[in-house]
């Protein structure tokens, strides 16, 4: 249904009260943005745009700019919010106006308050915070020129996101144009205190060793071609075998010219898998062959079946684009530019935190829904209690 047919109604916007949770982070970019307004004119401020935003990714009766709008002038959502009646030239604007980097604080702020969700004891003790990192694809029109793709008719930009395994929360994302190198960008934004979840698409030696110099350690999977020299083998635990551990050794990484990217050795842990469904049907393998997952890590006393099991959470990250871009809705953008979209990017983030600040849980589509059904008044503040209270008692 189109927004030229539907107006939306006061009685389909309700439950507004839990955005005030939040309501005290944002307070502090209200003043972002209005260095030129010397004349104080402005009606629309940065924290109620991020507001709106947080309205569009929960209500999906909102489906565009044009009913974010419109829903700027029920007076339910003006006095929940604390926002103006905002005119589409003004929602338009706020998204080149509004600096995207003002949220980075917000969320780090907001990210400290989750609490880590159950998850294996060997994930928990760790000398590093989990932290899967990639990239994904979202297609965007002919006319954003600079999201550089396949072709002129051909447009997308590329969120790389890092992903908190044990708190099921992206804590960081950057926009690019679909063509940028994912291993560039987490080489330009690499943390320490972190063990860098990535997959093949990665493995670059050199970006491997600067994760080491930044103080952080990393779990990479290689390519199965992948050449190296070796060092020592280590003998498996019963442990491990039991998880298909194969090899566990520790090896010079890369041909001879290109061992210098590696400082020193490092170690490869091989586990035994059966192929995807997918290869099976093609007849790239069958249901009584197996594959390995080569897999690289700098963490030399940790059990390899850790290893192994590690790497198997870098999946969280794939469940969370998902998430991103089928229910949350950012397969559609509502900004053509680059600081707009990293806007609508960081507050579907926000988003991801407050589900699961309000649950104890990382956010599910079962959670999302009956969120929905709650701000849009078709399930009760008691109906959606419940749900969260069951969801706290089974964690």
């Amino acid at each position: 249904m189109s927004d030229k047919r539907h107006q939306i109604e006061e009685s389909e916007v309700q439950g507004l009260k839990y955005f005030k949770a939040i309501s005290g982070l944002l307070k502090r970019l209200h003043k972002v943005g209005c260095q030129r307004d010397r004349a104080g004119n402005r009606l629309l401020h940065m924290d109620q745009y991020v507001s709106l935003l947080l309205l569009y990714m929960f209500n999906p009766i909102c489906t565009s700019l044009r009913s974010l709008q419109q829903a700027s002038e029920l007076k339910n959502v003006q006095k929940k919010l604390g926002v103006p009646r905002a005119s589409l030239g003004s929602l338009s604007e706020a998204a080149t106006v509004f600096d995207s980097r003002s949220m980075l604080e917000v969320l780090e702020e907001l990210g400290g308050q989750l609490q880590p969700l159950a998850m294996p004891e060997p994930l928990t003790d760790l000398p590093g915070i989990l932290t899967a990192v990639d990239g994904t694809v979202v297609q965007a029109l002919p006319r954003i020129t600079w999201a550089l793709w396949k072709d002129d008719r051909h447009r997308a930009i590329k969120n790389h996101v890092q992903f908190e395994i044990l708190k099921g929360v992206p804590v960081q994302a950057t926009v690019t144009e679909a063509n940028a190198s994912e291993r560039d960008v987490l080489e330009a934004h690499l943390q320490a205190g972190r063990i860098y979840v990535v997959d093949r698409g990665y493995a670059k030696y050199r970006l491997l060793q600067q994760i080491i110099e930044e103080d952080s350690s990393f779990v990479c999977r290689l390519q199965d071609n992948y050449v190296s020299r070796e060092v020592e083998v280590r003998p498996l635990t019963p442990e491990a075998r039991a998880v298909g551990v194969v090899h566990d050794r520790l090896v010079r990484l890369g041909c001879e010219p290109r061992q210098g990217d590696l400082a020193g050795p490092v170690r490869v842990v091989e586990v035994a898998c059966r192929p995807h469904v997918k290869r099976m049907h093609t007849g790239r393998g069958g249901p009584e062959q197996s594959e390995k997952i080569v897999i690289a890590t700098d963490l030399l006393d940790v059990p390899a079946d850790v290893i192994a099991l590690i790497y198997q959470y870098r999946w969280t990250i794939e469940i969370f684009f998902r998430f991103y871009k089928h229910i949350l809705g950012c397969r559609h953008l509502l900004s053509h530019g680059r600081n707009g979209i990293e806007l609508q990017t960081y507050a579907a983030i926000l988003a991801c935190m407050l589900i699961s600040l309000w649950t104890g849980r990382k956010p599910t589509l079962r959670t999302f829904e009956m969120l929905c059904w709650y701000f849009t008044g078709m399930a009760s503040l008691e109906e959606l209690q419940t749900h969260i209270q069951r969801l706290q008692k089974t964690r």
